[in-house]
């Protein structure tokens, strides 16, 4: 019994060593602990806004000075297929150039925006945000030619475009763009809503395709949603009508510039006489029936 016992435990022992070292051919082993790999470039961009204090548009100025190449010193550029700057809100521009800097932001010219915005902190991005919304919007022309056919068809481009922004449409859930942006297209510095008026056509019509196409990156996509929603029921014929639209969108003066005041002044006053009899009857005669 004795040796019975002992074959016994030798055959197990056996068996033990020949399945730890099938064990060791088979089960993979595990992979070797690696260093914990750098977060991408400016990941924290959007977040740190929130610790930046309100922009200084003194310091904006000399640091917005890379964006005049693209965007004209004042944010008003001459190619239009840059977008117009001037008059945009503080927050509204310092979001876009966190949102460029972390990569959420990577559609149209974000390949060449993504470099400029980079190496700047948030506070960087609030005093050029400062700096570009003290400036005066510009603005082009407006498409005045006739739209050949569909449910616009005989109306100008630019009056549809001026239908959807002042009215929308309700029987398609289309809200008025001036619901947000303003009734002058000034946008909303509150909500960091956009400034419209006068911007580029090309660039209104390519951002509100990027929104009706309804997909994006942002990790914060409550905006974009609401656009989405606007802009998925719109034609391309609307579309470019409002383009059209916005690009021609200007606040009309209600005061005499400065120069006019001044020109009016250095005008002689003619001396006043009492009217005669026959300067009645000469004003009389000049002054046209009604």
């Amino acid at each position: 019994m004795r040796h019975v016992r002992a074959d016994g435990f030798a055959a197990l022992a056996a068996l033990a060593v020949a399945a730890a070292a099938y064990a060791q051919t088979t089960v993979t082993p595990l992979p070797e602990k690696t260093a914990a790999q750098p977060a991408p470039i400016g990941a924290s961009a959007v977040a740190d806004l929130a610790k930046a204090h309100w922009g200084d548009a003194k310091a904006g100025a000399t640091k917005a000075g890379a964006c005049a190449a693209c965007h004209g010193l004042d944010g008003n550029p001459s190619d239009s297929q840059y977008p117009r700057l001037a008059g945009m809100p503080e927050r509204y521009i310092a979001a876009q150039l966190a949102l460029f800097k972390s990569g959420e932001r990577n559609t149209g010219m974000a390949a060449v925006m993504q470099p400029m915005a980079a190496p700047l902190s948030a506070q960087d991005m609030r005093d050029i945000g400062a700096y570009f919304s003290q400036q005066k919007a510009g603005a082009g022309i407006a498409d005045d030619s006739a739209i050949a056919e569909g449910p616009y068809k005989g109306m100008k481009f630019y009056e549809a475009g001026e239908k959807l922004f002042r009215a929308g449409d309700a029987s398609r859930g289309i809200p008025a763009c001036m619901a947000c942006h303003g009734p002058t297209g000034a946008g909303n510095p509150g909500p960091a809503y956009p400034h419209l008026a006068g911007q580029q056509s090309a660039y209104v019509a390519r951002r509100l395709q990027e929104y009706r196409a309804g997909t994006s990156n942002l990790s914060d996509h409550h905006n974009w949603d609401i656009m989405a929603t606007v802009a998925k029921s719109l034609t391309d014929q609307e579309i470019q009508s409002l383009a059209s639209y916005l690009q021609g969108l200007h606040p009309r003066s209600e005061e005499a510039s400065a120069a006019q005041v001044a020109t009016l002044k250095s005008q002689p006053v003619a001396p006043t006489t009492a009217a005669t009899p026959a300067d009645a009857k000469a004003q009389k005669a000049a002054t046209p029936a009604k």
